[in-house]
């Protein structure tokens, strides 16, 4: 068996394992109801701009209206998400997948 064929055993091992259908698991559970959620206010945002102006054009403080605190909170919502990405992954994500990298790394030297 060459060292090709044996790394590539490995990794099927590892895909196959229930440790790695957990990681993949927690990792969709909660990036795709968080893309889901973060498109659909986006889509909002694009939608009143386009067909609900008079409500985006509501002066709140002097030339700040509506529109352009929806749009600053687009930003504001992309930071928060990737924090909370960052926190999950760290709490969640990361202990399993440096579990099962020393596994592979121990198979594959």
């Amino acid at each position: 068996m060459t060292t090709q064929e044996h790394d590539a055993s490995v990794y099927e091992q590892v895909q196959e394992s229930s440790e790695f259908q957990e990681l993949k698991r927690r990792f969709r559970r909660w990036t795709f109801p968080m893309t889901v959620a973060f498109l659909a206010w986006y889509l909002l945002y694009v939608v009143l701009s386009g067909w609900a102006r008079d409500f985006m054009g509501i002066k709140l403080l002097g030339d700040i209206n509506v529109g352009l605190i929806f749009g600053l909170l687009q930003f504001v919502s992309t930071f928060l998400i990737a924090w909370a990405y960052a926190r999950h992954a760290e709490r969640k994500l990361d202990p399993i997948a440096d579990k099962l990298r020393h596994e592979v790394e121990e198979k594959t030297q």
